[in-house]
């Protein structure tokens, strides 16, 4: 049996079909269950429910586990993320110890040698968690890596935004810094072949992809396997992590809480020291993924719809985050905007508009008006609205929707969305579709629950714009559905009369 913590998130999503094709039994440890629903594998897999920083539980969902793999990173721009993650991995070794696990099995990342506090608090925290699960008594092989080329991984949206945005930039002097990154297909693969390394061997082993590059190389390359033009770098001095960081959350989606941590890493040369891990997992019999043939994989995935995860499926927001001190008094019931509207389509017609809402589609009123407050999330640490979508026509449960996320979903019926924008409360959207007639009601449920005094400002300064967004919402997306419609019978016609003509 192989357990996968952290199966919610960016690579533990992609193990758990790897190991089932590799013939394991698996068992997947969520906090929330719930949000593994419309996952295709959900079905061939157990799942427990716990928080790997309750003992208890995590020791119950650990009983008759051979090798868990531990997933679980925090990414934060303060420096609270790494007691935590301390805390969190304190916690699970005791707990695979007592629960008698075989194996553990550690992503963590490639890092210099160095002295404590030499290192990057992103990279010194990595090592540190590596240390205590080397120390828990259970055999670990700690799997280092660099930057993971990937579809939807950060780092890999990270640079593909900054190389296609900017055709000529003033980066960083980190631009230049040596990386050895690694394609996600070869992360797997050792991954999974890690299980069956022998129970004498406890260590950590350096993965890295074919090619040693430094970052500007990397961009270069992108953008000639993207068709883009050759990009000019011109490489500064006085950008430091801090600034560039932020200058990073401008340009990409990628936050710069998220942003922070991963450039402050790019200031580390990270080339593996050894290759021992071949000694246990030998290398794909097709070999390992080169940087332009990962990159290809990774456009052509993006291209085609087929990304299965991506950073943001764990990169989760408390938009009420801030105001834990107001007093309760000071908040209040749920405040609401409700509006119905019938259309002249189909359920199913209305929630393919709706499937497709947001990303490249927009919101369906005021585009500036989103722009706008999309900004002001993003001036505040908040994800804004370029996170866009992981498919632009598919939804499933927890998919990340610009500032929202997907909190529930019923084909046909009913889509709520979950705001994760920082705001003095919490927010939902939902919209809820039954038959009326030949065509559609339409019913658009905007929901605040405030928190605090500036949570009830904050609404009721928003009222008199309500009915531009709100009634112009409603109406676009009725349009959009009836024009779908339209289309759909004139292509239908059309198709008539060229088989009644032949």
């Amino acid at each position: 049996m192989a357990a996968v913590t952290g199966v919610t998130g960016y690579v533990g999503g992609r193990l758990v079909p790897e190991l089932l094709r590799a013939g394991f039994a698996v068992r997947g440890i969520a906090r929330n269950p719930g949000r593994l629903r419309d996952r295709p594998w959900r079905g061939d897999i157990e799942v427990a429910e716990a928080d790997l920083t309750d003992a208890t539980a995590t020791r119950a969902a650990l009983e008759g586990v051979d090798v868990v793999y531990y997933l679980v990173h925090s990414l934060s721009a303060d420096d609270t993320f790494a007691a935590r993650d301390r805390r969190v991995a304190l916690t699970f070794a005791q707990a695979a110890r007592e629960a008698g696990v075989k194996r553990i099995v550690y992503l963590g990342g490639m890092h210099p040698d160095a002295e404590p506090g030499e290192l990057s608090l992103h990279l010194e925290s990595r090592r540190e968690i590596g240390d205590i699960l080397l120390a828990s008594g259970v055999p670990t092989a700690a799997l280092q890596a660099a930057v993971i080329l990937g579809s939807g991984s950060a780092s890999f949206e990270m640079m593909r935004y900054i190389t296609e945005r900017l055709p000529a930039m003033v980066a960083p002097k980190w631009v230049d810094t040596r990386i050895q990154p690694i394609a996600v297909r070869d992360v797997l693969h050792y991954l999974v072949g890690a299980a069956d390394i022998p129970s004498d061997v406890s260590r950590t082993f350096d993965i890295g992809g074919p090619e040693v590059l430094t970052y500007r190389q990397m961009m270069h390359r992108y953008a000639k396997v993207a068709g883009l033009p050759r990009r000019t770098i011109v490489p500064v001095p006085v950008l430091t992590p801090r600034l560039s960081s932020h200058w990073v959350g401008l340009v990409t989606p990628v936050p710069t809480s998220i942003a922070k941590p991963l450039v402050g890493s790019l200031i580390h040369e990270v080339v593996a020291h050894e290759s021992d891990i071949k000694t246990y997992v030998p290398d794909p019999p097709e070999g390992l993924v080169g940087f332009d043939r990962a990159v290809t994989l990774a456009l052509a995935k993006i291209e085609g719809d087929a990304v299965e995860t991506r950073w943001s499926d764990a990169w989760r927001v408390d938009p009420g985050q801030g105001q834990a001190s107001d007093p309760d008094w000071a908040g209040g019931s749920e405040l609401e905007d409700v509006r119905t509207l019938d259309v002249d389509a189909t359920p199913a017609e209305v929630f393919d508009v709706l499937q497709a809402i947001g990303g490249e589609s927009g919101w369906y009123s005021w585009p500036l008006a989103w722009r706008v407050r999309g900004i002001m999330d993003r001036l505040v640490g908040g994800p804004g609205l370029r996170r866009g979508r992981r498919s632009p026509k598919k939804l499933a449960l927890d998919d990340v929707v610009d500032v929202w996320r997907v909190e529930d979903v019923v084909p046909g019926t009913m889509l709520r969305l979950r705001a994760e924008m920082r705001l003095p409360g919490y927010a939902w959207l939902e919209f809820r579709l039954e038959p009326h007639g030949d065509g559609t009601r339409i019913t658009q449920h905007a929901e605040f629950r405030p928190r605090g005094l500036a949570g009830q400002l904050y609404w009721y300064s928003l009222v008199p714009f309500h009915p531009l967004v709100f009634s112009q919402m409603i109406a676009g997306i009725g349009e959009a559905a009836e024009a779908a419609k339209r289309a759909a019978a004139e292509s239908g016609r059309a198709v008539e009369d060229v088989a009644g003509s032949v």
